[in-house]
């Protein structure tokens, strides 16, 4: 595949015969054992028989501005994740719109030879939020890019968020934010919300607390957990347990998904049923 997108002349090269021919992709982040884009984004090329392949690196805040300018300089697309979508933006000259409005990247790829910052984060929440019927207000459980993109998505279905974090300061911040960009936030009161959502890493690790308390969520009719694990993470199958409608990172990931490989190969069709079979067969396996 050329940087453009276009279909490999050898059908079924996938992930298994790489050369120096071979497209590389990647997604980097710390940590990043965890992450399933790898396994959902090479199911897609070998079905469709590209030559190219996604990998995942490790990369530390301090590693990530040489890691960019390599990218930029030999090529490569690819995916942010946490903790590096609000630092990742700040190191790329050109965005799209909306991933200048909301001020945190999740994808990249490569135009006119320079590295441009997208966010296909607000599609796939926005997405995810339609089919789980969530309701608003929605209170958020963190303040990072992942967070960014959410408040972007209540901004799209005209609904209000309340902002919960263990630093009050940068609850605030946050709210400042979310207010200029045009997002009707507010730090969170204590009152009924419809839908309770976690931004934050928590839950990636065994043992980890809950994002928010079981006891903040009466009245809540719904829950979504940005994180994914095998057999989801503990607080999405207590929310389930509760009666809330409840769903993990997974649908989000693959919405994303979806609308970043559309970027890294132009005009190809993503085979989106095969990505989410990938995802599945990894978390309920």
């Amino acid at each position: 595949v050329d940087r453009a997108g276009a279909r490999s002349a050898h059908p079924g090269v996938g992930v298994n015969r790489i050369s120096g021919r071979t497209r590389l992709l990647a997604i980097v982040g710390d940590p990043i054992d965890h992450s399933l884009s790898p396994v959902m984004y090479n199911a897609a090329i070998t079905a469709l028989g590209l030559d190219a392949v996604y990998v995942a690196i490790r990369v530390t805040p301090v590693a990530l501005p040489h890691v960019m300018r390599g990218f930029e300089a030999t090529g490569i697309a690819g995916n942010v994740t946490v903790p590096h979508k609000i630092a990742a933006s700040g190191l790329i000259v050109r965005s799209t719109p909306l991933a200048t409005k909301v001020g945190a990247i999740n994808t990249f790829r490569m135009q006119e030879e320079r590295l441009v910052g997208d966010n296909t984060d607000v599609a796939g929440v926005t997405e995810t939020a339609t089919r789980l019927d969530a309701e608003g207000p929605w209170l958020l459980a963190g303040t990072g890019g992942v967070a960014r993109a959410v408040a972007m998505a209540a901004l799209e279905l005209s609904v209000a968020v309340r902002i919960q974090s263990r630093d009050s300061g940068r609850a605030r911040d946050f709210v400042s934010w979310a207010q200029g960009v045009g997002v009707e936030a507010s730090v969170d009161d204590g009152s009924a919300i419809g839908t309770a959502i976690n931004t934050t890493p928590m839950g990636l690790r065994e043992g980890d607390a809950f994002p928010l308390a079981l006891e903040r969520l009466s009245g809540t009719r719904a829950a979504l957990d940005l994180v994914y694990v095998r057999g989801e993470t503990p607080w999405c199958r207590a929310c389930r347990a509760l009666g809330l409608r409840s769903a993990d990172g997974r649908t989000v990931l693959v919405c994303q998904g979806v609308e970043a490989f559309r970027r890294f190969f132009d005009g190809v069709d993503p085979p989106r049923e095969i990505m989410a079979a990938a995802v599945n067969r990894e978390l309920d396996g």
